[in-house]
């Protein structure tokens, strides 16, 4: 079944662009986690969607990552193929106030395309980590912006091969969610709607969010940003620092000291450290303020 596998990936893709038993940590923002059995860049809509059509035909499961900014993969890494929509499927275009991007865009190249042209609205994003895809799914947000305030529409793959576009109105985008997320489309491009400003003020509000961060989250350690979603009336890092959590170690991964909210691989983290630390984190939190702290962060394979 494996090399029957295999030379089926390969009629699909170039040898060069399959990899097999490829390890995750050189995928992922938190820069853990063990072999994917196959890990495949496809180049275009046609080869992602040959590759899901054929782990589906041999009942083989897949996940789509973009620049991995939002997962944790476990120390024994993931059976099945990983697709990886990022820097070979990240064309932009611009006409008008209209962006058309495709899913493995970072949002910061989409940023800073959008103030070269002058378009506002998307400042918001310039700073989160991810991909378009991945910020579709999620309806990605920070500091008061979010996807749905800025999408016009998003092309997906479904589960059995078919090339849908949707429009906003039917896209469910909620609180780190979206109609996306709850089928298991696969986001292939989106349409991104912006209105003209001013690019001096674009760029002063762009500098003001990056000093924020900057000042404020751990950047220089590898995370998977914020960890935890925020509970409804709450903010996750509040919670964390007050259940005196500021700093709590488990392994090489720790609860920022610059930001509670944030687990960062401090130092040779395993993915194991990084899920018990998350899980005893939640705990000791719903204990002391009875709230329950869900994990924003995806994880992928067995803990």
């Amino acid at each position: 079944m494996d090399q029957f596998f295999y030379n089926k990936l390969i009629e699909i893709l170039p040898e060069e662009r399959v990899k097999r038993e490829e390890p995750m940590k050189n995928h992922t923002t938190f820069r853990v986690g063990g072999p994917a059995d196959y890990f495949v860049i496809p180049q275009t809509e046609e080869e992602v969607k040959r590759t899901v059509l054929l782990c589906r035909d041999q009942s083989v499961s897949y996940y789509i990552v973009g620049n991995g900014s939002n997962l944790l993969v476990s120390d024994q890494g993931y059976h099945g193929v990983i697709i990886q929509l990022f820097k070979q499927m990240n064309c932009i275009s611009i006409e008008g106030n209209i962006i058309r991007a495709q899913a493995g865009a970072l949002l910061s190249a989409i940023a800073s395309k959008a103030l070269d042209r002058g378009l506002t609205g998307f400042e918001f994003a310039a700073g989160i980590p991810g991909t378009l895809g991945g910020a579709c799914v999620m309806n990605a947000g920070a500091y008061g912006g979010e996807m749905k305030d800025v999408l016009k529409e998003v092309t997906v793959l479904t589960e059995d091969g078919h090339v849908l576009t949707l429009s906003k109105e039917k896209l469910e985008l909620g609180y780190r969610t979206s109609i996306i997320a709850k089928k298991g489309y696969i986001v292939l491009e989106a349409v991104i709607e912006l209105s003209a400003g001013n690019k001096e003020e674009i760029k002063v509000r762009m500098e003001e969010l990056k000093e924020k961060r900057v000042s404020k989250q751990p950047l220089e350690y590898p995370s998977a940003g914020s960890t935890f979603k925020r509970p409804e009336g709450y903010f996750a890092g509040k919670l964390i620092q007050d259940a005196g959590l500021k700093g709590f170690r488990v392994g090489g991964a720790q609860v920022s000291e610059k930001h509670c909210g944030f687990v960062i691989n401090r130092e040779n983290a395993t993915a194991a450290d990084v899920n018990t630390l998350m899980r005893q984190v939640s705990e000791c939190v719903e204990e002391k303020f009875g709230v329950r702290l869900e994990p924003e962060v995806k994880k992928l394979g067995e803990f």
